[in-house]
């Protein structure tokens, strides 16, 4: 167990020098390292696999790579990468690791100056079915083996015609319409409540942790603690996300659906920080407000949505969504929807998510949002435990 330990802080080690390298090269040549250069600097400097020293070069780049993307299309805050690591994540590709069939996995570590070093030798209790891809030592309250495998299975053929529009939202997690006539809406209330407790906890925690001295006995007695909070409340809010996209997933499927669109939500959570603002003009949202959008997980469940459908042989689009929400289909009017339901003065009614997702479907087919030749039939709700 310590040895497992022990890899993690080296590939901590290769991290935090490819960030050194990477800034000393800046500065010197006016631009950024490239691979090649990289690999240069950092080979046969770690008891590690080649190929566990390139995962790191690797992650290091790409995220070096979304950060220059992401401030290109506005996203001014985001950093390059910067945080130095006490423990990072070791992989193993394909060459790296060896299974047996009684559940024995030897993790190699390679050659270091000129000698194999001893591999490390892990016991499961069970092999996942397909080709195993990669390993990945991850620290999550525990030690822990992370598999990833192909199960060479392949999208399934989907003759259907059907299209459906989804409206994501922070109190109902899917809200759906089929050209049937018919809509889904599956509520994420239980979401909410497992947030809320958690922010109450985390309070309470960061409160207690204030008054210790850093490093002190009781402040890490209260970090692991954050710690342990954060992670249960990821596992639960992936275990509610997951339901919630395959309660929609198996309800498109009845529906005969062969293309699903979806609002683009992307930019909602923007200026949700307590950080002033450059443009004093801008609207203030309550602090509440901002911290349930801050918090909403839609791009995990828009991941999971993907390959749920992909799987099915349902394509997933994304749309722009704007004013879909607030527009009447029958005469235009945009109005700001009070409540569960939107109102209009020439008459027009509709739950205002469904309403919102009836737009989507309208844009997409007509470029515009008006009015369908059909009304919705039935509203199913469900929730992700049911």
């Amino acid at each position: 167990m310590n040895r497992l330990f022990a890899y993690n802080r080296e590939s901590a080690k290769a991290w935090n020098d490819c960030l050194a390298y990477a800034r000393e090269y800046h500065k010197s040549n006016g631009k950024w390292i490239d691979k090649s250069d990289l690999q240069k600097l950092t080979k046969g400097r770690y008891h590690l696999h080649s190929q566990s020293i390139q995962s790191i070069q690797e992650r290091y780049l790409d995220a070096r790579t979304n950060a220059y993307r992401a401030k290109q299309v506005g996203h001014g805050h985001v950093r390059y990468p910067w945080r130095q690591k006490k423990n990072y994540p070791t992989r193993w590709k394909k060459d790296g690791f060896t299974i047996q069939p009684n559940g024995k996995i030897m993790l190699s570590m390679g050659i270091h100056n000129g000698k194999r070093e001893k591999p490390i030798t892990v016991h499961i209790h069970r092999i996942p079915p397909g080709k195993v891809k990669e390993i990945e030592l991850v620290w999550d309250r525990k030690l822990m083996l992370a598999i990833s495998c192909d199960d060479s299975t392949h999208p399934r053929e989907n003759p259907n015609q059907g299209i459906a529009a989804i409206d994501m939202g922070e109190i109902h997690g899917i809200a759906a319409v089929a050209d049937t006539g018919e809509a889904l809406i599956v509520t994420s209330r239980k979401l909410r409540s497992v947030k809320r407790l958690r922010n109450k906890k985390f309070k309470e925690l960061y409160k207690k942790r204030s008054r210790c001295k850093k490093g002190s006995r009781k402040w890490k007695k209260y970090t692991r603690a954050i710690a342990r909070t954060g992670s249960k409340t990821d596992n639960q809010q992936r275990d509610i996300l997951h339901k919630i996209s395959r309660k929609f997933v198996a309800w498109a499927s009845g529906q005969g659906v062969n293309t699903a669109i979806v609002g683009d939500v992307e930019g909602v959570q923007r200026n949700t920080s307590r950080r002033k603002k450059k443009n004093i003009k801008q609207k203030l949202r309550s602090h509440g407000l901002n911290q349930k959008i801050s918090q909403w997980p839609f791009g995990l469940l828009l991941a999971y949505l993907t390959y749920k459908l992909a799987a099915l042989g349902i394509d997933l689009l994304k749309i722009d969504e704007s004013y879909t929400t607030q527009t009447c289909p029958v005469c235009g009017r945009k109005k700001k929807p009070s409540g569960r339901m939107y109102h209009c003065h020439c008459g027009y009614t509709c739950h205002r998510d469904v309403h919102g997702a009836r737009n989507i479907l309208s844009r997409h087919k007509h470029g515009e949002i008006r009015n369908l030749d059909w009304k919705v039939n039935k509203i199913k709700y469900l929730r992700p435990a049911s």
